[in-house]
């Protein structure tokens, strides 16, 4: 280094990556801030400059190079700085001593000096929190520390839900991330295989992953806000189970409060959700795979909101990684390993930190906005933009109020077959929700459904709404008209679309399933998915959805 560049090294006074000595007469101190460096993003300290940034230098001697070589070596563990001595014009024998450190690497032990560890706020040294020394030291051992690696205390593999287990290793097995001898392996076998087990014992990753009992550890929130803050919301409910269960509810969540629209390309008439459903279940799963599950009464968050969706989850970035670097190509760094180890095999996940690019792929093909990342009071959140809610548009200064917008007339979506749009994707709402989400009367909505041919079935808390039988007060030949003229229109209507969409991001998804998230019989659903070209492939409990031709 010369002297001109420690003069421009030094001209904007100590900052985050620069502390100043005056001689290293501060040894023990400029160590502290040697440690800090090395815990945090680096930095150079520089001895033989004073604090009003005059270059004095010093007499360095065999003695002073002991001196420093043996106070750097009280940092743990060992480190080797560049060191550079520049000499000082006009003053015989007198230097300036640099040392460069560098930033901590994600995974890597935290550095200390003398046994306490330091790290850099601003152009602060200070002592590094007992819980951020912590979760770095878990990060380093994880096979020790981590919280997926810690046995599950009061769970036993019959607490396992083997039917989710078998069908989503099918599906690894024909997507060959899984031998096929698998298939015939023990329950038992397979969990040790994805490491899952310590001894007899479940790990916490096994649980999160496929238990079948009721927990409040692993929770998501979600809510359908009116406007653009949270001042007002239309739908706010919390789901609770494993990895599966949290996954289908935040889904359901997102098919229930979006809508389709369709667009003509060729001879197909080509359905999208407001956001591409593939970018939320990319989304949704990342947050689920990565959250900090050590960060306790915290969990995961959907808001709908007029012009966004939003997602977060407990726990920041990787120290790689920032908002603005994450959408570049990156390796992949996951929280939970494990659980993504497992994930990755069963085809709900990929390695390589692809799956950034997924969303964005996915938003750039069906032409929605870019998503972008941010991290706010402990959570990382993943934001995707809206230009149309419920098929219409959303512009920055003109945010869309649903209570008033569904309750108005549109000549693309009127208020009835939004109606429908919703019981069908929710049998069991009430007509007081659906008077409030419409901004009309509970008489009006009772008229709607009338119309549409739905009637309340079971009590008044409890039961759902089902079409009626419209047969039964016609002649034969009457009923088979309507039969016919009611097959047309589920051939185009809202809810076999989405049936589509949600076998395309899911294969897995039973006919029960969706028989009961749209409120309809399961031979219902099988006709509509048989004229979609869809047959059932495997076992009924773990097989999938193959669409034939």
């Amino acid at each position: 280094m010369t002297l001109e560049e420690l003069k421009k090294l030094i001209s904007k006074d100590e900052t985050k990556n620069i502390e100043l000595k005056k001689s290293t007469g501060e040894l023990r101190e400029g160590m502290h801030t040697a440690c800090a460096f090395l815990n945090s993003d680096g930095g150079v300290l520089v001895f033989g400059v004073t604090p009003s940034l005059s270059i004095v230098g010093q007499i360095v001697s065999e003695s002073t190079r002991r001196d420093i070589a043996q106070a750097l070596a009280g940092i743990e563990p060992a480190v080797t700085p560049v060191i550079e001595y520049v000499d000082i014009p006009n003053k015989d024998n007198h230097q300036v001593i640099v040392l460069r450190f560098n930033p901590w690497v994600y995974g890597n032990d935290p550095y200390t000096f003398h046994g306490r560890p330091y790290y850099r706020l601003e152009s602060v040294t200070k002592a590094m929190p007992r819980d951020m020394f912590d979760a770095r030291i878990r990060i380093n051992m994880p096979h020790k520390y981590s919280w997926e690696m810690r046995v599950a205390e009061g769970y036993s593999i019959k607490d396992l839900d083997v039917s989710t287990i078998r069908g989503v290793v099918r599906l690894g097995v024909e997507e060959k991330r899984i031998p096929v001898g698998s298939l015939n392996e023990s329950i038992k076998v397979i969990l040790k295989k994805w490491n899952l087990l310590d001894g007899d014992n479940l790990r916490n990753a096994a649980v999160f992953l496929f238990s079948k009992r009721f927990s409040y550890d692993y929770e998501i929130r979600m809510a359908r806000f009116r406007g653009t803050d949270k001042n007002y919301f239309i739908d706010n409910q919390q789901a609770h189970g494993n990895f599966f269960e949290l996954l289908d509810a935040g889904m359901s969540f997102f098919f229930k409060h979006l809508s389709l629209s369709g667009e003509i390309k060729g001879f197909k008439r080509e359905e999208h959700l407001d956001v591409p459903a593939t970018a939320l279940r990319e989304a949704l799963i990342n947050a689920l795979c990565h959250r900090d599950y050590d960060i306790h009464q915290c969990s995961i968050g959907i808001a709908i909101y007029d012009d966004r969706i939003e997602i977060e989850s407990p726990g920041l970035l990787p120290r790689e990684l920032t908002p603005k670097t994450i959408k570049r190509s990156h390796k992949s760094y996951p929280r939970n390993e494990i659980v993504a180890t497992v994930l990755y095999q069963i085809t709900y996940l990929e390695k390589w930190g692809s799956g950034i690019k997924r969303i964005m792929d996915a938003c750039k093909a069906e032409g929605s906005p870019q998503p972008f990342w941010s991290e706010e009071g402990g959570y990382t959140v993943v934001t995707f933009p809206m230009n149309k809610l419920n098929g219409r548009i959303v512009t920055p200064n003109e945010p869309q109020n649903v209570t008033q917008n569904v309750a108005q007339k549109d000549d693309d979506v009127p208020r009835r077959q939004k109606v429908e749009q919703v019981v069908s994707a929710n049998s069991i709402i009430s007509t007081d929700a659906l008077a409030t989400m419409f901004g009309v009367t509970k008489r009006t909505i009772l008229r709607d459904l009338k119309d549409l041919g739905y009637v309340w079935e079971g009590a008044a808390k409890n039961g759902h709404w089902k079409t009626r039988n419209v047969t039964q007060n016609v002649t034969q030949n009457v009923a088979q008209n309507v039969t016919q003229n009611v097959t047309q229109d589920i051939d185009d209507s809202p809810r076999v679309q989405k049936v589509e969409q949600i076998i395309l991001v899911d294969s897995m998804k039973t006919k029960e399933f969706l028989a009961k998230m749209f409120g309809v019989s399961t031979k219902t659903i099988l006709r509509d998915l048989k004229k979609l070209g869809y047959a059932w492939e495997g076992a009924s409990k773990n097989g999938h959805w193959v669409k034939k031709g």
